[in-house]
């Protein structure tokens, strides 16, 4: 696999972008990190009411505990503390539901900004990226040796703009047609940094 352009300025500009993409990624991961904290700070009065509700409940209940021991009138008097440490239980339950209900929010929004910053940048970055790795894996694959470069002249003579064709030869198809390997050789080389690939050394 090819990962970076033979051709310094190129591969400059790859690792430059690499370094980039994740250093954003980073940074959003960061802010994602943050926006979770400070929603959660939101979840603080729910937990707060469910520890308290939750206390409360237990206090009560035991104090119908006690009341409930008094002979004859006891379990008469213990009714109401029962049915008050229900209440607070209920209300301990709904201060968790909104706590659980802010984590989850906060987990989403937290998710959502994270995978949103990260994208921002990525969707561009990485099909370039992978692109290139593809096309110059594949071009690597058909040149080891000056003798591969025929294939990559004939591409040049198919895509290449003619006026950049005329900077090398005035006869470009007759010079590969003859052989000429400083033809061929510069029409490859064109080819190749095409592909961030450099001619193999002869």
């Amino acid at each position: 696999m090819v990962f970076y352009a033979d051709i310094p300025a190129r591969r400059a500009r790859q690792m430059l972008g690499d370094i980039w993409l994740v250093a954003w990624s980073a940074l959003w991961v960061w802010a994602a990190f943050r926006l979770y904290d400070l929603v959660m700070n939101l979840a603080t009065p729910g937990l707060a009411i469910a520890q308290s509700a939750t206390d409360l409940a237990g206090n009560i209940s035991d104090a119908g505990d006690s009341i409930g021991q008094v002979p004859l009138v006891g379990e008469t008097l213990s009714t109401p503390f029962d049915g008050m440490s229900s209440a607070a239980l209920s209300i301990a339950d709904a201060g968790q539901a909104t706590a659980d209900a802010v984590s989850l929010l906060a987990r989403f929004l937290a998710v959502s900004l994270a995978v949103l910053g990260i994208m921002s940048f990525a969707v561009f970055w990485v099909p370039i990226r992978i692109m290139f790795i593809r096309r110059a894996s594949a071009a690597r694959r058909f040149v080891d040796a000056s003798e591969d470069l025929d294939l990559f002249a004939l591409r040049a003579m198919a895509r290449q703009p003619l006026h950049v064709l005329a900077r090398i030869s005035d006869d470009p198809a007759g010079a590969w047609r003859r052989q000429d390997r400083a033809v061929i050789d510069a029409l490859a080389a064109l080819e190749l940094r095409e592909e961030g690939l450099l001619p193999p050394a002869s």
